[in-house]
């Protein structure tokens, strides 16, 4: 996964950190404009982004508390966004002895497209193939595997277990043929290469090495400044990371390389967010009125 922030994605990492006001009001179309426009992205990205949003359901058009256009969260969006906080910012170490959770899935040949999406819904939920038709994760992916099946109308397909690996090869063995575990370590090694220099950036402008907006930051980008840039810097650093949670499933550490690099990777994002995301909100809350306390967001 390269660093690829589409204007779609953008608006949903807005929504998730930002746009989740309690009383649900619309932001309106001009913020999301000026906001996205830091970003790097122009109004007719903007708008084509949210109609097509808006005709997958996940936002819906209305009217600010002042009379101006703009759109809303919905249900459905809201409760993605909400299950997505709880991988985004998970914090517990898991633990190999809570077990895993298996997906067994038969689909009749005359509805062989839902075979598709099935696979595709359970590996961005985070499941490895531990066999054909035979789906694994964490137990503690259950509920969030429940729901989102029930949500597509795909359980009827699907048998979920939970269990134990009692062999016969290594557990440790087994995850690596179950996930291809190089290829989740690439996705955090990017993370790192883009967004680590980041972090060091700011931490140098805070300790007062830099003045602020004066120099040049690791890499080349602008050094840490005011709210702009710390919206900027985490609502990239946020659409970067939300995708990982997914495509990584977030193994117990004794199933995993010594110098597994998601450890430091989610050690990066926690500390961007520490000194980012309030911060940010000082840029955004102008523009939106009532700015929400939703942190994170789901896809």
């Amino acid at each position: 996964m390269a660093e690829q922030h589409t204007p779609r994605s953008l608006i949903v990492s807005l929504y998730g950190a930002y746009g989740r006001t309690p009383d649900g009001s619309p932001m309106p179309v001009a913020a999301l404009i000026r906001l996205l426009a830091v970003l790097g992205v122009d109004a007719p990205s903007v708008r084509s982004s949210v109609s097509r949003l808006k005709r997958r359901g996940l936002l819906l058009p209305g009217r600010t508390a002042d009379g101006a256009a703009g759109y809303a969260l919905s249900d459905d969006a809201r409760r993605l966004l909400d299950d997505g906080d709880r991988r985004i910012y998970a914090r517990t170490e898991p633990k190999l002895a809570e077990g895993w959770v298996l997906a067994v899935f038969s689909v009749p040949e005359a509805e062989r497209h839902k075979r598709h999406l099935l696979r595709s819904r359970l590996a961005r939920l985070g499941f490895g193939t531990a066999a054909p038709g035979v789906w694994i994760a964490p137990a503690r992916l259950y509920e969030e595997t429940r729901n989102a099946l029930e949500r597509l109308e795909l359980s009827p397909y699907v048998d979920l277990f939970r269990g134990d690996h009692l062999g016969y090869a290594a557990t440790a063995g087994a995850v690596a043929r179950w996930w291809d575990l190089p290829a989740i370590a690439r996705l955090h090694e990017e993370f790192l290469a883009a967004h680590e220099p980041v972090l060091r950036a700011w931490r140098t402008a805070r300790a007062g090495a830099e003045t602020p907006g004066a120099a040049e930051a690791p890499g080349g980008a602008a050094a840490p400044g005011g709210a702009e840039a710390a919206y900027r810097d985490y609502l990239l650093a946020l659409d970067s990371w939300r995708r990982l949670p997914y495509a990584d499933p977030v193994l117990p550490a004794e199933l995993l390389p010594d110098d597994w690099p998601g450890r430091r990777s989610a050690e990066v994002f926690a500390a961007l967010h520490e000194l980012l995301r309030d911060r940010g909100a000082e840029f955004v809350r102008p523009y939106v009125s009532g700015a929400a306390d939703g942190a994170g967001s789901g896809d």
